[in-house]
């Protein structure tokens, strides 16, 4: 770094906190790398290696030094390890690494951090490469032979290599298991004297445990591990309790198959006294291990449920079942260890508790109702609020896991008493108790009688929701739940929630209402007056179109605000409101239908405005997309007479490619309005049609896409009839290139699920056109593309991937089909013994919705008159 400042000068400023000696610094910096990089890298790892610097200088220049090659990013991570593998001289490398191996024994704590990342950065290229086949037998020697430092520091690095995500890496360290397992095994032993060293081991061991399952094979290696990290979770230091849990959680995981030895002999024990330990940390994990017990046992149970045959079934223990009586009495009272002061997301020790209770209810099932209903009992009236807390908690933690028949007497009789708790003294308990009550909606519905139970819920869960905003969240789940439970059959007059309705939607308007209020609250409450509204009856109507009237003022009211935002945070706040806005609009003229016509134009105008006036970036255009999609829907040809103004923001947003979701939005919205306004929508469609073809070829759109835009085709067809011969020539040729993708016998399965989904659109796209040029009298035009047709019915008939919704589209397709040609123009491809094989297996399926039954047999019908048929103009697909 010649003509610059001295390289410690240089990395002191970088550290500077005036921010113009730190950005010169790290301008210089940057500036020596792109000069010359092998020079940067020597410079920095010389600073790093000198004893005689101090040690806040030394950690930059390894930080420095680390970053060089490596990076968060994925592209600038490729990017730096192609500059240390290409760019840097052989010599430097090797100075470089020997340097730091030699650095890792400074007595400087600072450095030897430093020198422990920049070794594992350098690891994670050269590893994988076989280029430093000796590093992991330096760092093993070290912590064998080497000074205490020394030791902490190879066990640190050996940690940080193991942490990686790499998957080349990771891959790779398979390899040097032994060496790993060699050094952090010898230095989390008891006999460890220097706690530093043990945590670190303890750590690296944490970290290691994926890379050593060979090792876990051979029972006397598995029993030293077990032996050393058991004798861990007893150590004095705190923090090599809490890294031992640590590892028995990752070793419960990734080994469940090999720890019935050690349950019986230890590992109870050590983890219901990890669980009462006074250190919280601790705590935690030991009860996390439970969680994980769990969460092994429920994957378990599931995948033996769908095993083919007896030799895939995996090793099922019942831990959980077998320990519940000494465990899930500890949970109970680790719920009463809360925090008042805790933050909403904060993660102690009751909220660990409460998480390990509702796994055990879903692992044990029945075996959890009596000693949680035992304790819910003592506690519920007790005098102090964190026992009464922990009792409504914990009734509502089981109820997702033991069967409903069980729970029903249960919840039929706690129901009142839980929802007097609605009114207990202490916020707390009144927020987790309308959070067990949404635990109870969601889980146990049908067991809420609504003569009995339904008034005084909802009244209690709204008296929570206006007066405290600590239960709005709990609220507003408890209520949206209520709402979706009740909602009773589609078009039906009235259903329980008719008499709670209208004081419901008042309720909310006056929340929402509240511009000093919290915003999350605002939003949350508007979340469940959507959900009321979709969830209406009839005789709701009245009250839903005077709601509409309210949502479009409000609507209209934010425009004004949008010139008024002065910060970042003002701007969230005003687009969640104009996002929720549109989303209860969307609900209400969903339920109006053509009854919302009078208000038509109101609406657009105001989504027009907001469309003009958003910024770059925004959510707000896709909820106001949906908005329209559902005034397209309801008002259906009518919309027309908006198309002139919403057109070009419509066009923009098929052409913005860089935002994916507004794009896949307008997608949708072209399928929504062709449909809605049929031939009306022709003058439009070459716009349409030019921006979806663009968006196919698009390198930029990922696939996800491309099966929306073919079944947009079908509907474009579907609405304009025979103006769709304009575009058919180009269509079918993506049709039928489209049709040529497969997945391979050895592809992914998001590529076998692309497939299925790509052949949906395509089949789509084929039912609209064919019903296009039947209904116009060009059925002409269609006979050169019928063989590719039949060509891609035959590979869906002969494949095993598919869905329901293929075969269903599929059926249509072959209906049509025969359907366009009556008089039996394509008899002898319908003769083909694998269309009516076809037909018979869809039509056949007991696991099919009845709609696609009914395409089958309908489509056997067609297929049937075909082949009766006389005329014939295609020997065979």
């Amino acid at each position: 770094m010649e003509g610059t400042p001295d390289i410690n000068t240089v990395l002191t400023n970088s550290l500077s906190p005036d921010a113009t000696l730190r950005n010169a610094a790290e301008q210089q910096l940057t500036h020596a790398a792109e000069t010359n990089f092998s020079q940067y890298l020597l410079t920095l790892v010389q600073a790093l290696a000198n004893e005689s610097t101090e040690g806040h200088i030394r950690a930059a220049a390894g930080i420095a030094l680390k970053n060089a090659f490596s990076a968060r990013e994925f592209a600038r991570q490729t990017e730096l390890q192609a500059k240390w593998l290409n760019q840097t001289d052989q010599e430097i490398k090797t100075r470089i690494k020997q340097l730091s191996l030699e650095t890792l024994s400074s007595t400087n704590a600072q450095a030897g951090q430093a020198t422990a990342q920049v070794v594992a950065a350098i690891a994670a290229i050269e590893l994988p490469r076989n280029q430093w086949p000796d590093l992991m037998h330096a760092l093993v020697r070290n912590v064998s032979e080497g000074t205490q430092h020394q030791k902490q520091s190879s066990l640190t690095t050996i940690g940080f290599v193991c942490e990686s995500q790499d998957t080349e890496l990771r891959n790779s360290l398979i390899s040097h298991s032994n060496a790993i397992l060699t050094a952090v095994v010898q230095g989390a032993r008891k006999e460890e004297t220097n706690l530093e060293v043990r945590l670190a081991a303890i750590t690296a061991l944490g970290d290691s445990l994926e890379f050593v399952g060979n090792n876990f094979k051979h029972e006397g290696e598995r029993n030293y591990i077990m032996q050393v990290v058991c004798e861990a979770t007893q150590a004095d230091d705190s923090r090599i309790q809490q890294g031992a849990f640590g590892c028995l959680n990752r070793i419960m995981a990734l080994y469940y198959e090999n720890m019935r030895f050690y349950m019986e002999k230890a590992l109870f024990g050590l983890t219901i006294l990890g669980m009462k330990s006074d250190d919280e940390d601790v705590s935690k994990l030991a009860v996390e291990f439970w969680s994980t017990v769990c969460e092994e046992e429920i994957a378990i149970e599931d995948d033996n449920a769908q095993v083919e045959s007896s030799d895939q079934v995996r090793p099922f223990y019942n831990f959980s079942r077998v320990a519940t009586n000494e465990v899930v009495p500890v949970l109970l009272s680790l719920l009463t260890k809360q925090d008042e002061d805790a933050a909403d997301d904060e993660y102690n020790i009751s909220r660990a508790a409460y998480q390990c209770l509702q796994l055990y209810a879903q692992a044990v099932g029945a075996g959890i109702i009596q000693p949680v209903i035992q304790f819910v009992e003592s506690n519920l009236r007790h005098e102090d609020w964190r026992n009464r807390d922990a009792a409504v908690s914990a009734f509502g933690a089981i109820m997702d896991g033991p069967e409903e028949k069980l729970l029903d007497p249960i919840v039929k009789s706690g129901m009142q008493p839980l929802i007097s708790m609605m009114e207990d003294p202490s916020v707390h308990v009144r927020d987790s108790t309308a959070y067990a009550l949404g635990r109870i909606t969601e889980t146990c519905s049908e067991s809420i009688d609504p003569s009995q139970h339904l008034e005084p819920l909802v009244v209690s869960l709204f008296n929570g929701l206006m007066n405290n905003p600590k239960m709005a969240a709990s609220c507003c789940w408890a209520l949206m739940n209520l709402a979706e439970r009740f909602a009773g059959d589609v078009g039906a007059a009235q259903n329980p929630l008719t008499p709670h309705f209208n004081q419901s939607v008042t309720n909310l308007l006056t929340v929402t209402g509240r511009m000093d209020g919290e915003p999350a609250v605002r939003t949350a409450a508007y979340e469940v007056l959507n959900v009321f509204v979709q969830s209406a009856a009839n005789d709701s109507l009245s009250a839903i179109a005077s709601l509409s009237t309210v949502a479009i003022q409000r609507l209209e009211e934010t425009l004004p605000l949008q010139q008024q935002v002065v910060s970042v945070e003002d701007r969230i706040i005003l687009e969640d409101m104009q996002t929720s806005l549109c989303t209860v609009l969307q609900a209400t003229v969903q339920r109006l239908d053509k009854e919302i016509a009078p208000q038509g134009d109101r609406i657009m105008q105001a989504l027009l405005q907001i469309l003009s006036t958003v910024g770059g970036k925004s959510t707000v255009p896709d909820s106001v997309f949906a908005a329209i999609s559902s005034l397209a829907n309801a008002m259906e040809e009518d919309f027309v007479k908006y198309m002139d103004a919403f057109s070009p923001f419509l066009y923009n947003a098929l052409a913005n490619q860089e935002e994916p979701s507004l794009c896949s939005m307008a997608i949708g919205l072209v399928s929504d309005i062709t449909r809605s306004m049929g031939e009306r929508s022709q003058p439009y469609c070459d716009n349409f049609m030019n921006y979806l073809l663009s968006n196919l070829r698009s390198a930029a759109l990922a696939n996800q896409f491309k099966p929306a835009i073919l079944q947009c085709f079908g509907d474009i067809a579907g609405a304009i009839s025979g103006h769709f011969e304009t575009y058919l020539a180009v269509v079918a040729q993506v049709l039928q290139q489209a049709a040529t993708i497969t997945a391979g016998a050895d592809g992914s399965y998001e590529m076998f699920d692309y497939v299925i989904a790509l052949r949906e659109g395509i089949m789509d796209a084929w039912g609209g056109i064919i019903g296009a040029m039947k209904t116009s009298g060009k059925t002409g035009v269609l006979q050169p593309f019928v063989p590719s047709i039949f060509e891609l019915l035959n590979s869906i008939a002969s494949d095993s991937n598919r869905s329901e919704a293929l075969m269903r589209s599929a059926m249509g397709v072959i209906g049509d089909l025969a359907d366009a040609y009556p008089n039996g123009q394509l008899a002898d491809a319908f003769r083909q013994e694998w269309v009516t094989a076809m037909i018979k297996e869809t039509r056949a399926n007991r696991e099919f919705q009845s709609r696609t039954i009914e395409t089958a047999r309908w489509a056997r019908e067609q297929v049937k008159r075909q082949i009766g048929g006389t005329q014939t103009v295609m020997q065979q697909a």
